[in-house]
């Protein structure tokens, strides 16, 4: 026990100033209990799973006015998790009030929380954690976490995301390290609410060691201020990353980081490798989502480990059917075991999800999968001076979200200057105002990132998935494709 938890504990540490003391909080119990997990046989996970399952499910029942009457002719206990109904997004959020398990908890409450980003690192009724999600998978949503999973996830991050430090990295970043993370920062998003937090536990000259860097700033201001800080250790998108490769690369960015953690977006292989080259240190992936953060952890053969133990993911078919070992699946289905406050029983996540047919060579007994997860492309606008401006997915996407009143949204740049919206708004919503409001914040967006004067259209149609692959890309570039 003493390898595991040392191991932990200085993978903790490098994280930044302070991250160790997050596990010495965790009860002991949880700390051994995750630790037993990663260890089991796959049939006694199996029999773990089903006892947090069946435990969930009771909960549910008892205090969700939703599961109650969705479960209502099921059999009191469940020995298949396959032969429950699946949710979505759409109809949990339309229920939002019968959902929740607390009766204190509103969706106007939160939403009014949510709605304010000074409360980020805060806690909602002062026990709840409160998520909006990015709405990169079709629709934005609303998540709560109560403080028993919080401190779950919290001991699952050191103890499980420790495989990337070796000796003579931890000691380095534990003495001197510094993080930078590359995230929006406009709203409740889950990374920022937690990093937020955890940096606001922290003491002034500690927290000096972290900096929080939103990703709608102009790709010069990013250079700029990471030139500045010198991090040792670097978060963000693996799009806003692979910007910042391409700066490295042409002598205007100057960092040496130590570790590079992408999340948020799914990692190609083309992209890794670019990453890897260009800044040659440790880039380790981690999965997850505002349903369930830090799902699944990079091993040292490139395959995400699932957190088995405390999440359940059901990679399925298009019919709902369990998709084959090996093969990519249409969506997959979430069961986060951790939060009771707002039970998510094999909800539709989204992720298009492979699982490996054979054990992992790195000798975890935990699932391993890849993910294709949520995809954007970079949009590359046309500057007054003739040149080019790369925009990230997620920075303009988090644009559209923001703005109030839009239920959905897409964006698709058709030429070297013109992009097309495709909007669908809240029920009682004006579209026009709403689209007024959203070609005003983008048209303030993409000048201050240099490109002036872009054309903006409202499409006719709503936002659509893609023909081919069935997923939602909420960001195309179709300049070299017809639409």
């Amino acid at each position: 026990m003493r390898r595991y938890v040392s191991v932990g504990l200085l993978a903790a540490g490098a994280i930044g100033a302070g991250a160790g003391f997050w596990l010495l909080r965790r009860p002991l119990a949880l700390v051994a209990d995750i630790m037993r997990a990663e260890r089991a046989s796959p049939e006694a996970l199996a029999m773990l799973q089903r006892e947090r399952l069946l435990d969930l499910i009771a909960f549910a029942r008892a205090n969700s006015a939703f599961y109650r009457e969705r479960y209502h002719d099921l059999p009191d206990a469940v020995d298949d998790l396959s032969t429950l109904p699946v949710v979505t997004k759409p109809e949990l959020m339309a229920r939002f009030d019968e959902w929740v398990t607390d009766p204190a908890v509103t969706r106007t409450g939160v939403e009014a929380f949510a709605a304010d980003p000074t409360l980020a690192g805060r806690r909602y009724l002062g026990r709840y954690s409160v998520w909006t999600t990015s709405g990169t998978t079709g629709r934005p949503g609303l998540f709560i976490h109560d403080r028993r999973a919080i401190s779950i996830y919290a001991a699952l991050t050191p103890l499980r995301g420790y495989r990337w430090v070796t000796p003579t990295v931890a000691t380095y970043l534990v003495t001197r390290g510094r993080m930078a993370a590359v995230i929006a920062m406009d709203g409740h998003f889950a990374i920022y609410d937690w990093l937020e937090r955890w940096r606001l536990s922290l003491t002034p000259s500690q927290r000096d060691r972290i900096r929080l860097i939103s990703a709608l700033a102009p790709l010069d201001q990013l250079v700029q201020e990471l030139n500045g800080f010198q991090p040792n250790l670097l978060f963000g998108y693996p799009s806003t990353i692979s910007l910042l490769a391409a700066e490295q690369r042409a002598g205007r960015l100057r960092i040496a980081p130590r570790f590079i953690g992408p999340g948020g977006e799914g990692l190609d292989a083309a992209t890794r490798a670019e990453i890897v080259e260009t800044f040659r240190c440790v880039v380790r992936e981690t999965y997850g989502a505002s349903e369930f953060p830090w799902a699944a952890y990079e091993c040292d053969h490139g395959w995400l480990h699932v957190n088995a133990d405390w999440v359940i993911l059901e990679p399925v078919d298009r019919d709902f059917a369990p998709a084959p070992p090996g093969q990519p699946s249409h969506t997959t289905l979430l069961t986060n075991l951790a939060n009771h406050a707002q039970p998510l029983i094999r909800y539709d996540l989204g992720d298009s999800v492979t699982v490996r047919p054979d054990p992992c060579p790195c000798g975890s007994q935990l699932q391993a999968i890849h993910v294709l997860g949520r995809t954007g492309d970079i949009l590359r606008l046309r500057t007054p001076s003739g040149g080019n401006v790369a925009v990230t997915p997620l920075a303009i996407g988090a644009v559209m979200e923001e703005t109030p009143d839009v239920y959905r949204a897409q964006i698709i740049q058709t030429e070297p200057s013109a992009l097309v919206v495709r909007l669908e708004t809240t029920p009682g919503s004006s579209r026009a105002d709403v689209w007024a409001e959203m070609a005003r914040r983008l048209d303030a967006y993409l000048t201050a990132q240099g490109a002036p004067g872009v054309t903006l259209t409202l499409a006719g149609e709503p936002p659509r998935h893609d023909q081919r692959s069935g997923k939602f890309r909420q960001v195309q570039n179709a300049t070299r494709s017809a639409l």
